[in-house]
């Protein structure tokens, strides 16, 4: 299930719907007709263009799928992998493939289903499929460099023309829409065929045509997740309803040494802020970075607490506000600010001679709670932080 794995449906699970989609997407196939060859290139006969038809209405039932998803914020788009676009082997597989298409009436995904239930045809297509890959592979030295010649890298139509996936969407689904008007005149006249629209089956027809759209428009003229949660955060604080809750450098310090294992102590400034001081065991997430789904979990979860700091008490308490409209976490704001807390624990003086007991009092503890933090954070560094995720690009035309 792609991006909804492991944040919306965990590794398991996801092994479980693919073979319950594996085993429908296949009966699905077998009973429109996608195990018989003849119906199969019916496309290049033109009298049967159900190939066409099936494709059209996946590719826009994706494309709109998608958008919503991530107009939702359930679906990070930026781990979508999208396979680069190397020019010449996209032709040439493309007609190789189209050529072993008319030929032996399959394509590699519809001779498997054909070879479910039994067809031998498709088993020598499939065997000559492999045969094909045995080729491929053993002459890849040979082939290697119109295999990756023209890379246009990661191309997409929206960003190649500069227009939204929105306006790219609702272009897709009128192309379909026109397609197969067209085809179902070609269809009726190779085969003879005169059809006489009811009222009825005009109604249906429009109602197919005009659900895609309608989805399309709620996300054009709706605002998504992250645009809803800004809204709210804005007007909240125009209307002064904002009440935080805060918690003292002393406090902080305490609960850190005694039970650090119950905070999520998180630093919203810049990273380079964070590098040049942070408070110890902090993590650091930038305001402008808390809504990607990687941070998720910090402001989901409900057995520990969140403890906000930054440079001005006004960015914490926005990220403190930002994290109660993310989701369900008890929340605090550290009372002072970064520099704040630096002096009166990591660069506290002395008290004089003359000083009152209760002022000794927190001088040892403050310079205590300084040698702790930084025992602690050296012992737990590796837990502390969180797991970055790594990205690895692909090589090659295919993947």
């Amino acid at each position: 299930m792609g991006p909804l794995v492991p944040e919306i449906i965990s590794n398991e699970f996801n092994l479980v719907i693919a073979f319950i989609v594996g085993i429908g997407f296949g009966f699905i196939l077998e009973q429109a007709g996608f195990s018989s060859t003849k119906k199969l290139v019916g496309l290049f006969y033109g009298y049967d263009f159900t190939v066409l038809k099936v494709f059209f209405t996946a590719g826009v039932t994706a494309l709109i799928g998608v958008l919503l998803l991530a107009h939702l914020d359930l679906l990070d788009m930026e781990l979508i992998y999208i396979n680069p676009t190397f020019l010449w082997s996209a032709l040439l597989g493309g007609a190789i493939m189209g050529a072993g298409f008319i030929i032996g009436g399959f394509c590699p995904g519809t001779s498997v289903c054909a070879a479910a239930i039994g067809k031998i045809d498709a088993f020598a297509f499939i065997f000559g499929s492999i045969f094909g890959i045995f080729i491929f592979i053993e002459g890849y030295p040979l082939f290697e460099k119109i295999y990756k010649m023209e890379n246009r890298g990661a191309v997409r139509i929206d960003e190649y023309f500069s227009i939204s996936p929105e306006f790219f969407a609702f272009l897709l689904t009128l192309i379909a829409i026109g397609a197969f008007i067209a085809v179902t005149q070609i269809e009726n006249k190779v085969n003879n065929k005169k059809v006489a629209f009811s009222r009825v089956s005009l109604m249906k027809h429009l109602a197919s045509g005009t659900i895609p759209f309608l989805f399309i428009a709620v996300m054009v003229f709706t605002p998504d997740r992250q645009e809803y949660i800004q809204h709210q955060i804005a007007e909240a604080r125009q209307q002064k309803k904002c009440t935080f809750k805060e918690i003292a450098a002393d406090k902080l310090a305490y609960e850190l040494i005694n039970n650090h294992y119950k905070i999520n102590l998180i630093d919203v400034r810049n990273p380079a802020s964070f590098k040049k001081f942070h408070i110890p065991l902090a993590i650091n997430i930038p305001l402008d970075q808390m809504m990607n789904r990687e941070w998720k979990a910090y402001f989901v979860q409900k057995h520990k607490i969140n403890v906000f700091y930054a440079d001005q008490d006004t960015t914490a308490k926005k990220a403190c506000l930002l994290a109660r409209f993310i989701g369900k976490s008890e929340n605090y704001v550290l009372r002072e600010s970064t520099a704040q807390f630096r002096d009166l624990v990591f660069n506290i003086e002395p008290p004089a001679t003359a000083a009152s007991k209760k002022e000794f009092n927190t001088y040892k503890f403050r310079s205590q709670a300084a040698m702790d933090l930084l025992n602690m954070e050296n012992a737990l560094k590796k837990f502390s932080q969180p797991v970055k995720k790594k990205v690895r690009e692909i090589v090659g035309g295919c993947s």
